[in-house]
């Protein structure tokens, strides 16, 4: 397929020292449901409806995701009749688009296979690939054979996002899926990260001092005394087992009504 409109949007080498962040999606799906159309009209902003189907490739593309580049790779996949020697393609991807065709019943209980297979290798691995399913040819309206809401119910059935769209048509929206699939890929890498620790402060008086320190009197001004100020050390939060509970009442020389009652950890103040 490369040679039928070469790499899309190539720029110039860009210094080793500042890599992209890549991003892989396969795209899968049964013959005849559109996924070269995609692919082409994602790269190139064309739509070829003819295709060999043999024919399976990778492609290269520099995006802008929300102001953030990333160098989008996406594979092409030539399955044949369902999945088949899969493991070419859950190895290598960070995120999946399976597609069938609105007009085609039977791409897309094809694509549930597709679904059965990548929720089985998700439970066999410690990493989660975002999954999105799409139903192209909405150009082909007239023709449907599969219901939206069918394609909404099986998107929900395995946890995965649900479009629409058509390769033929509209670019607009094709862009919006390819970019959907890197956002995903983006928040579950920041789901992945290591939690920080949660800290609190514990206040602890100063050393007392001696004399309190004065200030000289000038021109009838009072003399006044500096307080003792409290240090603030800071440590993990303790476990529960550790805390212990202790009730704070406010001062009745500050308000004659109902004193209020304040639970805290003893020693302890959250910020």
């Amino acid at each position: 397929m490369s040679s039928m409109f070469g790499k899309p949007r190539a720029s110039g080498e860009r210094p080793p020292q500042s890599p992209l962040p890549e991003c892989y999606v396969a795209i899968l799906g049964c013959r005849g449901a559109g996924k070269s159309a995609l692919t082409v009209k994602f790269l190139t902003k064309r739509f070829i409806s003819e295709y060999d189907p043999n024919l399976e490739d990778t492609y290269s593309s520099e995006e802008l995701v929300d102001q953030q580049p990333v160098l989008l790779k996406v594979m092409d996949t030539a399955d044949q009749d369902g999945p088949g020697n899969c493991e070419r393609y859950l190895c290598w991807a960070s995120a999946f688009l399976v597609v069938y065709s609105i007009d085609d019943r039977k791409s897309f209980e094809g694509c549930q296979r597709y679904l059965e297979v990548l929720a089985l290798h998700a439970r066999g691995c410690q990493r989660r690939c975002p999954v999105l399913l799409l139903g192209n040819k909405l150009d082909m309206e007239e023709y449907r054979q599969v219901p939206s809401a069918e394609g909404m119910s099986l998107a929900s059935r395995f946890g995965c996002l649900f479009h629409e769209v058509s390769a033929c048509q509209d670019f607009a929206q094709v862009q919006h899926v390819f970019h959907e699939a890197v956002r995903e890929v983006r928040r579950q890498a920041e789901w992945n990260l290591p939690v920080r620790p949660l800290f609190i402060s514990e206040e602890r008086p100063c050393p007392p001092v001696a004399t309190p320190v004065a200030l000289p009197t000038h021109h009838s001004l009072a003399t006044c005394a500096f307080n003792t100020l409290s240090t603030v050390n800071y440590k993990e939060i303790p476990s529960v087992a550790q805390a212990k509970l202790v009730t704070v009442k406010s001062s009745r020389a500050q308000s004659k009504r109902k004193a209020p009652t304040l639970t805290l950890l003893k020693g302890f103040k959250i910020f």
